[in-house]
């Protein structure tokens, strides 16, 4: 994994996570799981905020952009991580995705950019 010096981390190539499909990896200590809808990368703590139960496990559903956790069946929306419906009430924390030169990159957004979330 390699970092840049605007906090972005190399996951590794995009070519490893086709539409429709998810994947975890780690960013330092914290799970996370990408998800890639229609060609767009995004990513989402590995972690309910229901139960703490991993996320990765659930099912996946790319027509309707969501994760359903496998505990309690708690939804969320996988583009900014809000909570679709109880019992999760609190949203999963969010990672900024993109894609450049063929490589998945993420990092903790700014704090700004998740106060509304």
């Amino acid at each position: 994994m390699a970092e840049s010096n605007e906090g972005w981390v190399c996951i590794g190539p995009s070519a490893d996570l086709l539409p429709g499909e998810k994947r975890t990896e780690w960013m330092g200590e914290t799970p996370v799981v990408m998800f890639n809808l229609d060609g767009e990368i995004h990513a989402l703590e590995d972690r309910c905020t229901h139960e703490d139960f991993e996320l990765s496990v659930g099912h996946f559903d790319p027509a309707e952009g969501s994760i359903e956790c496998t505990l309690h069946g708690a939804k969320f929306d996988v583009r900014d991580g809000r909570a679709l419906c109880a019992p999760a009430y609190t949203s999963a924390r969010r990672f900024e995705a993109r894609i450049a030169d063929g490589l998945i990159w993420l990092r903790d957004p700014p704090a700004a950019a998740d106060a509304g979330a």
